[in-house]
């Protein structure tokens, strides 16, 4: 691969874009995500802890932001040392900053409410609705159904930021297809990645549905990603090199963050923290001020363990530069560096004390509820214009109730001409909801009176 194609400031179904003096194609695109209403709504959604009232907890619009930031010092550290290299152009350091800081800025924008449990029941309400062969999935075919039955907010978010915003218009936000590429974790559809087996690390999810591979596949030929073909003949594609500083940045913050949030909460005493966090930043060779708070000892350390963080990922994409350039790169830089029993560790506490904490898990069982309820009474709805031929004038003329519900939500029928896009606009209606306007969707279609 080469960054002269990898740096592409071409736009998504605009490719003869060329930069305008001072204001480059990267900061276009951050500014496009940054004032979208999608990643406004990530300011009310979980980031691990469901609907908590604490201030100083993390949800996905502080991660995103803070993510971002550390994508910005991954890619500047980068390009620096590939410029002393002879690798990379004088001057390009600061383009592959600023795209890695866009595309992290995106990383999450696709993800439903209350967190990764939101995309699980997702997941498990479309599979009970695949069991039983009635209402849309009826008519979706196995080969699409993986795409609900293991909901993706990868692919919910390049679905977005290509497809859905800027009022629909071709190419949705049109960001740069550095970004796109950076962005895309997982370049490849859910039969790809089934088919593919999990031959690769790009392959361990999907990012794409397949109704968006075509843009996709704009976006990966203009930055001369490698095309694969699965056993069956799918295509899938190596990564963005820059795709692994974008991974890197969200297992940073999302494992330190989610450290410190646990000792906000209670679920960790401050000093456990600060021993864990003490294996990434090594021990101290002076002692810490007596007057300091528990609470400021862990901000610092959380501080100086990003850093060191940062260091070592930046290491370890420059040890492994080759095989990320030839697309054969087959891991996570955190995997490979020289901090990966320290992030293996802070794996294991996160599974076994974090993500179990009781109230997070009665918060998740709710969420679950919540989403049930809403899929059920809309799925009846898009039943409903299924029976009209798909003619939303038409349900909107016949049906009273159908037509306060769209009413009341705003529910956006555009491009819905079967089932396959029904779903997929059920999918935009769920997903795209915040953990609080979820419950409010749910309490008035369940007849609660607003209080």
């Amino acid at each position: 691969m080469d960054w002269t194609q990898l740096l592409s400031s071409g736009r998504l179904c605009r490719p003869d874009y060329t930069d305008r003096p001072g204001r480059p194609a990267y900061l276009q695109d951050y500014d496009r995500i940054l004032f979208s209403e999608p990643f406004r709504r990530l300011a009310q959604k979980t980031q691990v802890h469901p609907l908590y009232d604490h201030d100083h907890v993390h949800h996905r619009m502080i991660h995103s932001m803070e993510t971002s930031s550390v994508g910005r010092s991954l890619g500047i550290q980068v390009g620096q040392a590939l410029v002393r290299q002879g690798r990379l152009e004088d001057g390009l350091q600061h383009v592959m900053a600023g795209t890695v800081q866009a595309a992290c800025l995106a990383h999450d924008i696709g993800n439903p409410p209350f967190g990764h449990s939101g995309e699980a029941s997702i997941g498990a309400w479309f599979a009970r609705l695949f069991a039983t062969g009635t209402g849309l999935g009826a008519g979706i075919s196995p080969d699409q159904r993986a795409e609900f039955e293991a909901f993706e907010g990868n692919a919910q978010g390049f679905r977005i930021t290509a497809r859905l915003e800027m009022g629909r218009r071709e190419g949705g936000m049109r960001l740069s297809y550095a970004t796109l590429g950076a962005f895309a974790k997982y370049p490849c559809t859910a039969a790809s990645a089934a088919d593919a087996k999990g031959s690769y690390v790009g392959l361990k999810k999907f990012g794409v549905f397949a109704g968006d591979e075509a843009l996709f596949a704009e976006a990966a030929e203009a930055l001369g990603l490698p095309e694969e073909r699965s056993p069956k003949g799918l295509r899938w594609w190596r990564r963005h090199p820059l795709a692994f500083l974008v991974e890197a940045a969200d297992d940073i913050c999302y494992r330190i963050l989610d450290l410190e949030d646990a000792a906000t909460v209670g679920d960790l005493d401050s000093d456990v923290v600060s021993e864990i966090l003490e294996d990434i930043t090594g021990k101290r060779n002076r002692e810490d001020d007596p007057q300091m708070t528990l609470s400021d000892r862990v901000g610092m350390l959380r501080a100086m363990a990003i850093g060191a963080a940062i260091d070592s990922a930046v290491a370890a994409f420059l040890d492994n530069y080759d095989s990320i350039m030839a697309g054969t790169f087959d891991d996570g830089l955190m995997e490979v560096s020289g901090k990966a029993p320290a992030f293996a560790r802070l794996k294991e506490i996160s599974n076994a004390r974090i993500f179990t904490a009781r109230r997070k898990t009665e918060l998740e069982i709710v969420g679950r509820q919540v989403l049930f309820t809403i899929l059920d009474e809309f799925h009846a709805l898009f039943v409903a214009l299924k029976a009209c031929n798909w003619e939303a004038d038409r349900l909107l003329s016949q049906h009273g109730y159908w037509t306060q519900l769209v009413r009341a939500v705003d529910l956006d029928l555009r491009g819905v001409v079967d089932d396959y896009t029904a779903a997929h606009a059920l999918t935009d209606f769920v997903s795209g909801m915040t953990d609080r306007y979820a419950l409010r969707v749910r309490d008035m279609i369940t007849g609660q009176v607003p209080g």
